[in-house]
């Protein structure tokens, strides 16, 4: 079954920031945990002889007498990894053949993460998927290009399709919540959208 894109499409006006600090390599919307002296000031700071003078604020000299150097936050680009159970219990309650309008756990964890990817993707943001059981079935790193969003859709439409796994599928989230962590490169936000 695919996803609508007409009821995602209604969530494109909203922006998705993330509130903590980010680390990635491109200037982009979210707070960067490194100083820089070119983007958004931030604060002054006390200047430390021996350092380069190219930063000081002279204009605020002027006022004080005293020396300060300017402090610029960097921005940076987000690297969110959406991460779905498909054990068993997703599939509560069970949904009847060809019923398009219900919701259950699953569905519903796949719309939102459909959505969260078209948030995260239309600021350039990179976004992956991982699905897992008792183990992880599906990685998908977290990358922002148009080749890379058209797998995510698929692994989220394959998870639709299936009617409901075999019985008993059991869950495991505090290993693939380890594995997703070990595999990030750097600081990354790891979302659930269940």
């Amino acid at each position: 079954m695919p996803i609508d894109n007409k009821e995602i499409q209604a969530l494109s006006q909203l922006e998705f920031k993330a509130r903590q600090v980010v680390e990635g390599f491109l200037a982009g919307l979210h707070k960067s945990p490194f100083h820089g002296f070119s983007v958004e000031f931030a604060e002054h700071r006390i200047y430390n002889p021996g350092e380069s003078t190219r930063h000081i604020d002279w204009k605020l000299y002027a006022r004080t007498d005293k020396l300060f150097v300017k402090r610029y936050e960097e921005e940076t680009n987000l690297r969110c990894q959406l991460v779905i159970d498909a054990s068993s219990s997703m599939y509560y309650p069970q949904l009847k053949a060809g019923d398009h309008e219900s919701l259950n756990k699953i569905r519903f964890s796949v719309y939102a993460a459909a959505a969260l990817t078209q948030l995260i993707r239309k600021q350039r943001d990179a976004v992956g998927l991982t699905v897992f059981t008792d183990e992880v079935k599906v990685i998908e790193q977290a990358r922002s290009n148009a080749v890379h969003l058209k797998h995510v859709m698929t692994h989220l439409e394959n998870l639709l399709a299936v009617g409901a796994p075999a019985q008993g599928q059991k869950t495991s989230i505090v290993e693939a919540l380890h594995d997703i962590a070990h595999r990030a490169p750097r600081r990354s936000l790891v979302g659930d959208p269940q």
